[in-house]
């Protein structure tokens, strides 16, 4: 913890701290994080890869980390920024701390900084690029202006499985519906909630063609969740070949695919919606429930077309966190509803989407 460090973002700005976790340097997009808790969700979580993560809640890792809390099979972050880590963590269930955590993953974080003027700042100028570093700061800035762009990376195949797999229901439970999940960033927590419900899953990898899922005589068609910028075409193409064919349900990255697979557009938001406490509304029912959220891109609804409309928004900012089709068995939401941190107010969106299926 003696070890300087620094945060230096594209702007020339540089935030000075002390290292832990893994003592190496981290490039990504620095983003900002609004919940109180949550923050193994948040390592694990594939929607984060190649992101510098700043939560805006002061003191993390106050009650360890466990077995149980984890997203995926890995931190997936590039590296994690905080005011205050616990040294002394206590949970009942808490095997490790946050630095023996990031450490075993080589994960680096920067600990002492002032993270809210770096929230203060990424609101103003909106998400830039930034290092974590031991270097002085002109050479990292140097080092900053010759990497490439985080919108210009794929990270959905840098996250999704490489092979397909099953995700059964407890042994000797009835499992009536099949459900193929295509994997652009899946939390495991939208397996878990979909397994509650009485489905076994066949998880794909985010390049697996349209008939090749159909092949799988699937009930229903999960798109999940993951980073990066919406506009993979090959996605798109795939997204296109499955619409009328089975029930879809479409979860934040997931959502944003189908808007462009009828041909709409989607744009960057200037700082995203990340954390635990964001207002949407139901347009039909006119219900507020609070979501969690991870995203940095957003439908355009002036741009929807082929039947599509606004299902939900966001009360922050007006941005589309839902759409329906006037004729299609869809459902299509920008917020996480398996939440994981965070609220579960929205978690009965996997029962309409069972209900599409059953219908079928």
């Amino acid at each position: 913890m003696n070890k300087k460090a620094f945060l230096v973002l594209e702007d020339g700005s540089a935030y000075e701290g002390y290292s832990f976790g893994a003592d190496a340097p981290a490039y990504g997009e620095v983003v900002f994080n609004t919940s109180m808790t949550g923050y193994q969700e948040m390592l694990t979580d594939p929607s984060y890869a190649g992101q510098i993560v700043v939560p805006t809640y002061p003191l993390i890792g106050n009650y360890g980390v466990n077995s149980d809390d984890a997203q995926s099979n890995r931190i997936q972050v590039a590296g994690f920024v905080v005011r205050e880590e616990c040294h002394l963590p206590s949970h009942w269930n808490s095997h490790t701390t946050l630095h023996e955590y990031l450490l075993s993953s080589g994960i680096p974080g920067i600990v002492g900084v002032d993270t809210r003027a770096i929230t203060r700042r990424l609101r103003v100028a909106g998400v830039m690029m930034g290092m974590i570093t031991s270097k002085p700061h002109e050479e990292a800035r140097q080092q900053l202006s010759k990497m490439p762009r985080y919108d210009d990376i794929d990270f959905v195949q840098q996250v999704s499985t490489e092979n397909i797999y099953r995700w059964e229901c407890t042994a000797g439970q009835d499992a009536p519906h099949h459900i193929v999940v295509v994997d652009c960033g899946l939390k495991f927590s939208i397996l878990h909630h979909l397994c509650q419900l009485g489905c076994n899953c066949t998880v794909v990898p985010s390049t697996t063609s349209a008939e090749d899922i159909l092949g799988l005589k699937p009930d229903g068609v999960v798109l999940s969740p993951g980073p990066g910028d919406p506009d993979l075409p090959y996605l798109e193409k795939t997204v296109g070949g499955l619409l009328g064919r089975k029930p879809i349900m479409g979860i934040c990255l997931g959502h944003q695919l189908i808007a462009r697979a009828f041909g709409g557009k989607t744009y960057k938001l200037k700082f995203g919606h990340r954390g635990a406490n964001h207002p949407v509304r139901d347009l039909e029912t006119g219900k507020v429930n609070i979501t969690s959220q991870n995203h940095g891109f957003a439908v355009d609804a002036d741009s929807l077309k082929g039947g599509l409309e606004v299902s939900h928004i966001n009360l922050n900012d007006g941005t589309v966190e839902g759409v329906r089709h006037r004729e299609l068995p869809l459902l299509s939401i920008q917020y996480h509803s398996e939440a994981s941190p965070g609220p579960r107010d929205t978690v009965s969106a996997f029962e309409r989407f069972l209900e599409m299926v059953m219908e079928q």
